[in-house]
């Protein structure tokens, strides 16, 4: 079935997790943006238009600069974002290059989703960038962002985008390959589920909190995320963007997530 909605989707979100995107020192990691944005190239040339929605700003500054990693002040977290963004988009920019594929950046808060002449500039140029067969990589906007205005995390940020511009499905790659019913790091008998059709059984179901957050945002934030899609009929896989051929493999049916997808 999730090769099937694949297929069928002309418009998808795709957003990636901080650990996804990253190595263990905390930089970037360059092999696995190649493989993605090759991925993402073959998507277009089969006709699909693409969104990213991306983490990774702030641990791109520490990777840089090597310095305020244990800073927790607001000014310096905002400040490593700051720094960490040009790296990440220059990235991103290189990899799709590749390609022949233009990006642009897109960097919002939660006021950008409430304000109704904000929300229709945003999604005015969400649809020009695609239409002109740009790439938007689109990020929270955490130079500016504090409490009142703060999306939180880029899963819902990621469902908020794939609402306004009306996808026909949102990818959350993260460093899992789906939901458990309890954490796989902790319970080797843990059991993959693969589609979810109700989220409310889903919640009861599963361990959620301390056990099961793993990956960025934890899993609360990706369910959160599937309700928000669901809500308007936009179906969401979650998948393990280690994997190295995660998009094809997916599209051909080689590896296992979890989708979620409301019955009519």
């Amino acid at each position: 079935m999730i090769s099937e909605i694949i297929k069928k989707s002309k418009k998808i979100v795709i957003k990636i997790g901080s650990n996804t995107l990253s190595n263990e020192d905390g930089t970037i990691n360059k092999e696995f943006l190649e493989r993605l944005c090759r991925q993402v190239a073959l998507l277009e040339t089969e006709g699909k238009q693409i969104v990213i929605v991306t983490s990774g700003a702030r641990i791109s500054g520490i990777a840089k600069i090597k310095k305020w990693y244990r800073k927790e002040d607001m000014n310096y977290k905002q400040a490593l974002c700051a720094i960490g963004q040009v790296e990440l988009m220059t990235s991103y920019s290189c990899a799709f290059e590749v390609h022949g594929i233009q990006v642009a950046q897109m960097l919002l808060t939660r006021d950008d989703f409430c304000d109704k002449t904000r929300t229709l500039n945003m999604r005015n140029t969400l649809f020009t960038l695609v239409d002109e067969g740009v790439i938007p990589i689109i990020n929270e906007n955490d130079t500016v962002s504090v409490e009142e205005i703060k999306i939180g995390d880029n899963d819902t940020l990621a469902a908020l985008t794939t609402s306004l511009w009306n996808a026909d499905l949102l990818i959350l790659l993260s460093d899992i390959d789906g939901i458990y019913n309890k954490n796989p790091k902790e319970y080797q008998d843990s059991i993959l589920i693969e589609k979810v059709i109700n989220i409310e059984e889903l919640i009861k179901s599963i361990e959620i909190g301390k056990l099961s957050s793993f990956g960025t945002g934890g899993i609360e934030t990706k369910i959160e995320a599937a309700k928000i899609v669901n809500k308007y009929g936009i179906p969401m896989i979650l998948a393990n963007g280690k994997r190295e051929e995660i998009i094809s493999d997916l599209i051909e049916g080689k590896v296992k997530a979890t989708l979620f997808k409301q019955e009519n």
